[in-house]
């Protein structure tokens, strides 16, 4: 069923509602929330020492992730302001100044905090999480630089250079791309290559070196910079020989890292677009091809569902939400069924996973729904992916 222009108008105006109402809630904290994986920021836990090892990081992480009750005013872990956070931030507010809901200044000044979150103590300019985070064998101190948060800041900061034509915030943009090149390791095979995730050890987490490789070639279209091409074609030919015959990427190549989800596929195919975009490397396109097809057959049940894993519907989770909203926003140029689903998730997720305050819960399960708030993770995504989608829909 093909959607009318005044149905389209219709959904517009709905998604811009609720993008005026989640902006007002964000800029009315300051940006600043709990995060899913902040356990470790509590103050009773940095007060016995006891706790401190390795299963009690393990324990206070998952325990805080996975209660449906907020435990971190109990726990004394204050809210905080995250990096990453902060650089969806900076390219929501470019996008609404072309929209006309809010300003070129309001993006400089958020971008300008970007710039201000910076991981110190480092050469080049990198960026980490507000919070220690503990993996399965190594913990990662608070704000020590990962390529996560270095990459979102890095295409933030060339959004802002873009939008606002400042060199600075290309020189910082180009600074990160460095970081990646020289502090990363490299996991190699033959002429490819798995940026890793921190600069502590090794790591073949699909997602996050795809996301490496795109900002490195985004720099070397916009610097000319031939080192930024050769590593950007290295690491993805890595990811694009990693894909699965049937499509789909597993989050890493680890032992525990086989699972397949929603929006770290939707990072390796928004990934792998701008490397099509702007390398020549004829296997990108095709690569994306593929994966699309799993993508759209996969993770979307209909009525305007969309599962977390592969495989099993719950929990339905308003990061994979939101990123599905931006993901179909992107591919509506080749895809124009993309746009329809897309308004189909915004309503399914207004109706079910929005507060009367307007902002969004956490996760829904078949019984019940987490209610808590995440800043980060839940509403810095879902405005940025609201605001893609109305550059997608405005006439």
């Amino acid at each position: 069923m093909t959607t009318s222009s005044a149905d389209r108008s219709a959904e517009h105006s709905i998604a811009r509602d609720a993008t005026v109402r989640l902006l007002d809630y964000c800029r009315s904290q300051d940006w600043a929330g709990y995060d899913p994986y902040d356990g470790l920021n509590s103050r009773w836990f940095q007060a016995f020492p006891i706790l401190r090892n390795r299963w009690g990081r393990l324990a206070f992480i998952q325990g805080f992730k996975r209660s449906p009750i907020n435990l971190r005013p109990l726990f004394a872990a204050p809210r905080g302001v995250n990096p990453k956070g902060i650089a969806l931030a900076t390219q929501s507010l470019l996008g609404l100044a072309r929209l006309g809901h809010s300003s070129a200044a309001a993006a400089r000044v958020m971008a300008d905090r970007l710039v201000s979150l910076r991981t110190p103590g480092w050469t080049r300019a990198c960026w980490g999480y507000h919070f220690d985070w503990q993996t399965r064998t190594y913990l990662v101190p608070r704000g020590y630089p990962n390529i996560i948060c270095s990459s979102f800041a890095g295409e933030a900061l060339l959004d802002a250079f873009e939008a606002l034509g400042e060199r600075r915030y290309l020189d910082i943009a180009a600074d990160t791309g460095r970081f990646i090149l020289n502090d990363l390791k490299r996991t190699a095979a033959d002429d490819a290559f798995c940026f890793s995730y921190t600069p502590l050890c090794p790591s073949r987490v699909h997602n996050a070196s795809l996301l490496g490789a795109a900002l490195l070639a985004r720099l070397a279209a916009a610097t000319g910079e031939r080192e930024f091409r050769e590593a950007a074609e290295g690491a993805a030919r890595y990811g694009i020989r990693h894909q699965r015959d049937d499509g789909s990427w597993i989050y890493g190549e680890d032992a525990n890292q086989g699972w397949i989800d929603s929006f770290h596929t939707g990072y390796n195919l928004l990934a792998l677009r701008a490397l099509a975009k702007h390398l020549d490397l004829p296997e990108a396109a095709a690569s994306v091809e593929r994966g699309y097809r799993f993508y759209r057959q996969h993770f979307f049940p209909g009525k305007g569902v969309v599962k977390y894993f592969h495989d099993r519907t719950y929990p339905i989770d308003t990061h994979a939400v939101a990123h599905a909203i931006l993901t179909l926003s992107e591919f509506a140029d080749r895809d124009p069924t993309a746009l329809e689903e897309a308004g189909r998730i915004i309503r399914w997720a207004l109706e079910h996973m929005r507060s009367p305050e307007g902002w969004f819960y956490y996760q829904k399960w078949p019984l019940w729904t987490n209610r808590l708030n995440y800043m980060r993770w839940s509403q810095a995504w879902m405005l940025l992916a609201l605001t893609q989608y109305l550059e997608a829909t405005r006439g």
